[in-house]
């Protein structure tokens, strides 16, 4: 990416509507084309956590214990936690 000056490509006027929020300092401006995918959506690691997650709280709800559960997926008992508080 290289930089442009707001000068050269924006009408007066609105460069300083824009130095009203940021002076001397760099914006990003993406392009209306580029449409970010969240964490993981690329790779599937979303998808993982959140099937994950629900065995997770699936096997809570069926009487497994946190302890239980912290050492069959390898999670801390806080991270266990969270993920069963979360889904209540």
């Amino acid at each position: 990416m290289r930089y442009i000056k707001a000068e050269t490509i924006l009408p007066v006027d609105l460069v300083k509507e824009i130095q009203k929020y940021v002076q001397g300092g760099y914006i990003y401006i993406p392009s209306e084309a580029e449409k970010r995918k969240r964490w993981g959506e690329n790779s599937g690691t979303r998808a993982y956590i959140q099937c994950r997650n629900e065995e997770i709280f699936m096997k809570y709800r069926s009487g497994y214990k946190i302890k239980e559960l912290s050492e069959e997926f390898f999670l801390s008992v806080e991270s266990i936690k969270k993920i069963i508080y979360s889904k209540k």
